[in-house]
């Protein structure tokens, strides 16, 4: 996986790699079991600091995606919801508002957002191969 950093964003670098790898595993380019990359190459390659690796990927462990096994590295996870449901809402909630907000500074109107909101769960349904449940 190639992780893509935008300094100029205001988004902490941490963060940004968190959403990589969810999105990735969220859509299938990153699958159960597979590594990701160490953290001191990838703290090189990307020219950070090796604790904002190291902090994106406790993040991703906090939030199950990913396990970190000593001596051997950091596995994406099985897809097995770690969470009760109403927390998992609860964290998807809070990706909605922001969504919310971000759309509302673009000036997205409720339609338009809806219609992408849409438009992108039937394109990762089409990409997972699952039907409408």
């Amino acid at each position: 996986m190639n992780f893509k950093i935008d300094f100029k964003s205001g988004k902490p670098v941490y963060l940004q790699l968190v959403d990589q790898v969810r999105y990735a595993t969220a859509s299938g380019v990153l699958r159960a079991g597979e590594a990701l990359p160490s953290i001191r190459p990838l703290a090189e390659e990307l020219r950070v600091n090796r604790n904002t690796i190291a902090k994106a990927y406790t993040e991703l462990e906090t939030l199950g995606v990913i396990e970190s096994l000593p001596g051997k590295g950091s596995f994406v996870k099985a897809a097995a919801p770690v969470f009760t449901k109403p927390v998992r809402e609860k964290l998807l909630l809070k990706e909605i508002e922001q969504a919310i907000v971000v759309a509302h500074h673009l000036g997205i109107d409720r339609s338009t957002f809806l219609s992408l909101v849409e438009e992108r769960l039937d394109h990762f349904q089409r990409k997972n191969g699952k039907s409408d449940e």
